[in-house]
């Protein structure tokens, strides 16, 4: 029986591994990026707006969704122009050195790249020193990547 338990036990542990192995870069709630928000509506439609499973895509081992056939096209011919910055994170909590989760509604566009951030009001403050945080959030981002956890 302690023989039949322990080797339970060891396949879970390797069935934990391999999925934190499959899974993708980008922040995938559910098991979708971004949240299943089309990320190329945002800078065509300067809005976010749900995708569907009917349009996919996968990048960097995520799956994306998208509103048509045409913004999933675009994306694959260009997913790093359309992918969000710092794997679909907050912006902020990049900056200040940890993953968070985003609100899709709290976006920007900078210099043609898709920043998210955790709610609209993070996004104000963020938005107060923009090229200051990009360029601790790109400074941080290698180590920040790595990290697990997510606040929530």
């Amino acid at each position: 029986m302690k023989l039949a338990s322990s080797t339970v036990g060891m396949m879970a542990a390797i069935c934990l591994i391999c999925a934190g192995a499959m899974a993708g870069e980008f922040y995938e709630p559910g098991g979708v990026a971004i949240r299943g928000y089309d990320p190329v509506a945002y800078f065509e439609e300067r809005r976010p707006v749900k995708g569907s499973s009917t349009w996919t895509a996968q990048f960097q081992g995520s799956t994306f969704y998208f509103t048509s056939a045409a913004n999933r096209d675009a994306f694959t011919a260009d997913p790093e122009r359309y992918a969000p910055q710092y794997g679909g994170f907050c912006a902020f909590g990049a900056a200040k050195g940890y993953k968070a989760k985003t609100d899709p509604d709290a976006f920007s566009l900078v210099n043609g790249k898709l920043y998210l951030n955790y709610s609209l009001n993070v996004r104000a403050l963020w938005q107060e020193d923009i090229p200051g945080y990009i360029a601790k959030g790109d400074k941080n981002w290698p180590d920040v990547r790595k990290t697990t956890g997510v606040r929530e």
